[in-house]
């Protein structure tokens, strides 16, 4: 019998890095997405250990290793949501080569991508849906801030999304909490 709400952590470009803060803020989450820069096996492994259905797509650092136990795109439904998931996506009005096409065939109601380091939400009346890119949850990267995305899925909604600064960027792995 499906679950009346599914709690959903997206996060990407770990680049190897997973630290206490990530796990903190995932535990309890139903679904954990992950839209590539993996970085590592060490990584994959920290997200199914929490117990969640893991969805992950490779990035452009991820090794061939990581590719063959991941996809370059996903498409999946939650309880008639449908979504597409890829790692270099770009943004609503600059989209990256073959994503047009790809949001045309597919009509997703969510499409969600990384790469760019940079946390946006936003609706996209080109194809009907709503973009998500969670930013960067990893240390590598130009981005000030760590971020992660939590929400849920009831009846078909999205709701109680919220983002989750996991601290600053630095060169040093945080504290462990």
């Amino acid at each position: 019998m499906p679950k009346d709400t599914v709690h959903i952590g997206l996060l990407s470009d770990t680049h190897g890095h997973w630290d206490d803060r990530i796990t903190h803020h995932l535990s309890g989450c139903d679904e954990i997405w992950h839209a590539g820069d993996v970085g590592s096996l060490a990584v994959l492994d920290a997200m199914q250990q929490l117990g969640a259905h893991v969805r992950v797509v490779f990035g452009n650092i991820d090794d061939h290793q990581m590719r063959s136990e991941t996809a370059e795109t996903l498409h999946w439904e939650v309880q008639g949501l449908r979504f597409c998931m890829t790692h270099i996506g770009g943004r609503p009005g600059r989209y990256a080569k073959g994503i047009r096409s790809l949001l045309n065939a597919n009509r997703p109601d969510v499409f969600i991508c990384g790469h760019s380091h940079l946390l946006k939400i936003q609706s996209d009346p080109s194809f009907g849906g709503l973009y998500m890119n969670p930013g960067a949850a990893g240390l590598h990267g130009f981005h000030k801030k760590r971020t992660l995305i939590k929400f849920s899925v009831t009846g078909g909604q999205l709701e109680q999304m919220h983002v989750v600064e996991l601290g600053n960027r630095t060169k040093k792995a945080p504290n462990q909490e």
